[in-house]
Formats: C-alpha cells, structure tokens, sequence
C-alpha cells in the first residue's frame, strides 16, 4: 500500500494526507507504454464493426497517485430503439448520434452495490452496526430473514441463503413490494455462497433504520461529497450513456429506450434508488474512488474509512467486493485483487499488490441486453497486469 504523506493541522495534531490523482504519462506511472497503447488498442476495437461488444467504451487506469490511460471510443448513444423482427439496432443518423467522451456517466448497474458495502463498512467503523448483526434485530418486520438468522456479514458475503432477485417490478405498490420481501424466506443453505440483489437490498434498509438517513443521502455525505466525486450520484442522469430499448419479452418492464434513468426494474420499481443499483458515475470519478480504497480510505485530506477496515473491506472473501476473479479480473486475479462488475457493460478493479486500478465502463445493453461476455473486461486488466509486469514475449 502506498506511504501516505503526514500534514500538520490546526492544534499540531498529525494527520495522514493522501496524494490526489494526476494525469501522466505512464512511464511516469511505473506502467509500460507499449502495453497501455494494445490495452488503449483493444479498447477502441471493442465499438468497431456492425455487431460490437458494445457502442461506446470508457477506460481510466493508472498506478498510484497517476492517470495512466484515458480514452473513449464509440458512442453514449448510437441507437434509436431495437427491432426484434431484423435482431438488430434501428440506427440513429450520423448528426443525432452522440459520442462517448472519457466525462460521460454511465448507469453503474451492480457497481452500486460497492458504494452501498462502504455504507456499510462506515457504520461498523462508527459502532452504529455490527458485522455479525442479525438482520431480525434491525428490521423487525422481515419475519424470513429473523427465523433464519441472516446475519450483515452473510448480507456482505452474499452467504445469506436469498434467491437472486424478486419481481418487485411486476408488484401494484410499494406496500406489496415491501410485504414480498419481508416474506422472503432463503431458498439455500446460511453460509453457501448465492450471488443475490436481495442482500444488498436488504442491507440498504438496514443502513436507512440504523442511521435514521436514506441511501442516497449516506452515498453523498460519506462518499462522494468528501472525496469529490461531484459526477457521482443517483439518477436521473440526462447525459448518461443509454442503455436498452427495453421491452419485454427481453426486459422485464414496458419502458422503451432508456437513457439517464436506472435500467435495472426493479432499482426503477423502488423509485431509483436501491442497495443493488441506481448509482450513475464516470470513469475519472471512479478512478478516485479506486485510488482511495488502495490508499486505505483516504483521499487528499479525506479520509472515508480507516485502514483495517478498508483492509476488513477489501480482503478475501471481501465485503461488498468480488477478490481474485479472473474471469474478470485476467492476470490482475491472484494478488488480492478486489472489484466488481455491472450488468449494463461496467467494471472496475484495483490491485493492491501493484498499486493498480482499471475502470472500464461500457454500454454493452444498448440497444438490447445481450448474453454477458466479460471476455473484453479479463483482456482488459491482463493488459494493465503486464504493464507493470511485461511478459517475456511481449504478447
């Protein structure tokens, strides 16, 4: 982990600043320039041809306090809608188009679900939560998650037993919406891993009773405002990316082409803002996000958690963050290395062990959703992972 620059404040207290991100070169970085061009290279490759793995990609890396790479290619926004009679996108004319820059926000999909783990991690840091706190006793009224000791740890590690989701989408209001999930029983054996957005929802609910404040609120108090991620934030997002044409029988809800609202159902059933998505963000704004968990919470002269708990955060099997996945993570994987990825096209990771971090965010869903390849995101941070370690060959 990085040294962090000791600063006297007012009193003489001592206290820990830690370098603020700069653009450079990445020789400057430590990283080799002949890998950042292929990782930059392969990016651009991604929008090519008449059936891309996605319209428009952004990709911010770097290591340590250093912007190594940022670039966009493509489009934030390419197609008009999508015909199921000829399975492709409808076009938009060349003027109506609109091009991805590196500022454009992108709706995070499941990457939210990190902001809403560093919630979390705030309030045990602060006492207000305990990790091994029964669901039960935070939220009286879901029955389910009391009669089966679900746990905040088991909600973190997604070891809770719940199903993957629930079609709050298709409910009549929000009072039958909260009846469903409060009755929601685990379907898998407490202590199994079962990747599900139900924990992070019900995570979000108990974060809102301890604390008295809603997500969105504790998102920007304890996170984006102190770290200045000022394009960071809940939707509605006019200028964001767009996403899909969606409709069912794809889709799970009627709502057409989708830009700068949540994609996600049943995030839109909830109003916007939920545990497991909502969250609308850039890539230099996550960059800094990334550069404050590998500096061990802090930022500058912020600091949003206190090393061993960023440390609690970020260690294997990880909180909130997904450890060593190289289907995702490609050589990066094997060191430590924590990240995530969202259904709309998004990704990042950061590495402790080399002090790296890659944010690559595209708009894979748009026109449609299509069967996730995360092939492009594996290739991705194995080009960053040899930038820092060439491989002998040079491949």
């Amino acid at each position: 982990m990085p040294s962090l620059e000791r600063k006297r404040a007012d009193g003489g207290r001592r206290q820990l600043r830690a370098p603020r991100l700069r653009v450079d070169t990445p020789r400057r970085a430590g990283l080799d320039p002949v890998e950042t061009d292929r990782l930059v290279r392969e990016v651009r490759d991604l929008t090519a041809g008449p059936r891309p793995w996605a319209p428009g990609v952004v990709v911010v890396a770097g290591r340590g306090p250093v912007i190594a790479v940022q670039e966009a290619a493509g489009w934030a926004v390419r197609y008009a809608a999508y015909d199921a009679g000829t399975g492709t996108g409808v076009e938009l004319p060349p003027a109506a188009r609109v091009p991805m820059t590196v500022d454009t926000p992108f709706d995070l999909a499941s990457l939210t679900k990190l902001c809403t783990a560093i919630a979390a991690m705030q309030q045990i840091e602060r006492g207000t939560l305990g990790i091994d706190a029964r669901v039960g006793a935070c939220l009286p009224g879901f029955h389910a998650a009391a009669r089966h000791g679900v746990t905040v740890r088991q909600l973190l590690t997604h070891t809770s037993g719940l199903r993957p989701e629930l079609p709050l989408y298709d409910c009549a209001d929000d009072e039958e919406r909260m009846a469903m999930l409060r009755a929601e029983e685990p379907t898998g054996a407490p202590g199994t891993y079962l990747y599900s957005d139900l924990n992070m929802l019900l995570l979000q609910y108990v974060l809102e009773r301890v604390t008295g404040r809603t997500l969105d609120v504790l998102v920007h108090e304890g996170i984006t405002r102190p770290l200045g991620m000022t394009a960071t934030g809940f939707g509605p997002c006019p200028g964001a990316a767009a996403t899909e044409d969606q409709r069912r029988p794809w889709a799970k809800a009627e709502r057409g082409m989708l830009r700068g609202v949540v994609h996600d159902e049943n995030a839109w059933a909830l109003g916007g803002v939920a545990g497991h998505a909502g969250l609308f963000s850039t890539g230099p704004d996550l960059a800094i996000l990334c550069r404050t968990l590998l500096a061990g919470g802090a930022y500058g002269p912020a600091r949003i958690l206190g090393p061993d708990f960023t440390d609690l955060l970020l260690a294997p099997p990880g909180l909130g963050f997904r450890v060593d996945e190289p289907w995702f993570m490609g050589e990066l994987a094997g060191g430590g290395a924590a990240g995530h990825t969202g259904f709309t096209g998004t990704s990042l990771v950061l590495d402790r062990a080399t002090d790296t971090f890659l944010v690559l965010l595209a708009n894979t869903v748009h026109p449609r959703r299509q069967t996730p390849d995360s092939r492009p995101r594996a290739a991705a941070a194995t080009r960053l992972a040899r930038a820092v370690h060439p491989s002998p060959s040079g491949a």
